[in-house]
């Protein structure tokens, strides 16, 4: 996994906590799903680059 790669995945998770953290805060479930989400989707994109290192070896 490239250096890029993980740090644009760490900052997708952790924008994620972020808008999850917001949306319990003023009571928003829509903001807070979507912070959720965004969470979800950087461990999702991380785990494909773990994959695509192991096919690099």
């Amino acid at each position: 996994m490239s250096a890029g790669d993980k740090i644009e995945n760490s900052g997708e998770k952790a924008k994620g906590k972020v808008k999850e953290a917001a949306g319990k805060a003023v009571g928003n479930d829509r903001l807070e799903a979507e912070g959720k989400a965004d969470q979800a989707k950087g461990d999702l994109k991380q785990a494909g680059e773990h994959i695509k290192d192991v096919f690099k070896r």
